[in-house]
């Protein structure tokens, strides 16, 4: 078992003894995704698998949270946002907007300049910056940055 596995699992023990319900029913989504990927790949998660699967939870809140954000369901954003951010601790620390502006226009002055759109720098950029920024944030850096 991968040590986020166990973290997650020990903290979900702690949940369930302080009746958290909020934090039991983000953990155990968390511990049927570990179950759901291993299943699919038939094999033991790797650390990096782990975290890609909490990174994938961590995307739907975000998504969902828009959505109930624009639909005006403030009482299901809200719930979003902490389960949200009770996966984002089990998470690497992300990178700040200025690292990532750093890295955008390092790759920018990098390319030749018929290629500077936001598909290939993007496509540059994502690899360095995989499981350390939200895709998001760098997608509107370097649209950003492109405009000016």
């Amino acid at each position: 078992m991968g040590a986020l596995k166990e973290r997650i699992a020990s903290d979900l023990k702690e949940a369930m003894r302080a009746r958290d319900r909020l934090r039991l029913d983000t953990l155990r989504s968390a511990l049927s995704g570990f179950l759901y990927k291993r299943t699919e790949s038939g094999r033991e998660l790797s650390d990096a698998e782990e975290l890609d699967v909490v990174r994938r939870l961590v995307k739907q809140r975000g998504d969902s949270l828009a959505e109930f954000e624009k639909a005006g369901r403030t009482d299901l954003a809200e719930k979003e946002q902490r389960e949200r951010e009770l996966l984002l601790a089990y998470l690497p620390a992300q990178r700040s907007a200025a690292d990532v502006r750093e890295i955008v226009q390092s790759v920018l002055a990098e390319l030749p300049a018929e290629s500077r759109n936001a598909g290939s720098v993007m496509k540059a950029v994502m690899p360095q910056l995989k499981g350390q920024a939200d895709g998001n944030l760098v997608r509107q850096i370097v649209t950003e940055l492109l405009a000016s």
